[in-house]
């Protein structure tokens, strides 16, 4: 048994060496040719048998895969921005061998580049500089531009996934623009703050003005009307007071006092 085992490893490791042996992993399949002919059926994951005299066998990736594409494109305006642009694609398993008799191998070089390309002239070229600058605008050319090429390459057998707007570097005269109305704004809402804040410390001083005033005049009526309390208030100064006191009458029958501090004489 292990000797069968050995000799099965040598034999397909000749195999594989000699070319008659090829491997088609998940994510892959196999297009297979004979006599020059492709086969409308793929070939699926595994181990494949053939004959190179006679039969090729080509790995295609059906996996979604990205095409980069950096890209000046004129505004509306005129003016130039550069777009880098993603594009998603896939080639089904089932359309592999559409593809590879009607294309070619080289499919993204022959038909995926030029209509990207045509896909920017012909849709984000067409829009204002401002488009590119906002959010909405970048999802509203990706969204165009998914749709021109899904409507140019779903019948050729290549899908287009997704459309993204990776980076977009605008006019430098556009920039400058977008970086002055930005100070612009943040010195109105720095203005607008020590507006509100001027007003907010006006309040608080007219309120606390307010206070002493109510206060005072609580105080002063408080004191209009009580006599006697002060009368009190006055014989306790004259107890607790050290100095001479001189009493001058009012004609509210209240003293005025006037103090002096003893000197002492030798």
């Amino acid at each position: 048994m292990k000797k069968f085992a050995q000799l099965f490893v040598l034999l397909v490791g000749c195999l594989v060496l000699s070319g008659c042996l090829t491997q088609v992993e998940d994510g892959q399949v196999g297009v297979k040719i004979d006599f020059g002919k492709i086969q409308e059926q793929p070939l699926g994951a595994g181990w494949h048998f053939f004959v190179p005299a006679v039969t090729q066998i080509e790995i295609w990736n059906v996996k979604i895969q990205e095409l980069k594409e950096l890209a000046m494109v004129p505004s509306s305006e005129g003016l130039i921005s550069q777009l880098d642009i993603s594009i998603l694609y896939q080639v089904p398993a089932g359309q592999a061998s559409l593809v590879r008799r009607t294309i070619g191998r080289y499919y993204v070089q022959i038909v995926l580049e030029p209509y990207v390309r045509e896909a920017i002239r012909n849709v984000a070229s067409g829009y204002a500089v401002k488009a590119l600058y906002s959010e909405a605008g970048r999802k509203e050319i990706g969204k165009n531009m998914l749709d021109f090429l899904q409507s140019k390459l779903d019948e050729k057998g290549i899908i287009v996934q997704d459309v993204l707007l990776r980076d977009v570097k605008l006019p430098p005269s556009f920039s400058q623009s977008i970086e002055a109305k930005l100070r612009a704004e943040q010195e109105a809402l720095q203005k607008e703050f020590e507006l509100q804040k001027a007003k907010k410390d006006a309040e608080i001083e007219v309120a606390r003005a307010e206070g002493v005033a109510k206060a005072n005049q609580i105080i002063g009526d408080s004191l209009k009307n009580n006599e006697p309390y002060l009368r009190y208030l006055w014989i306790n100064n004259l107890k607790e007071t050290k100095n001479n006191v001189i009493y001058v009458p009012t004609e509210a029958g209240l003293p005025i006092l006037e103090a002096s501090r003893k000197t002492n004489t030798q």
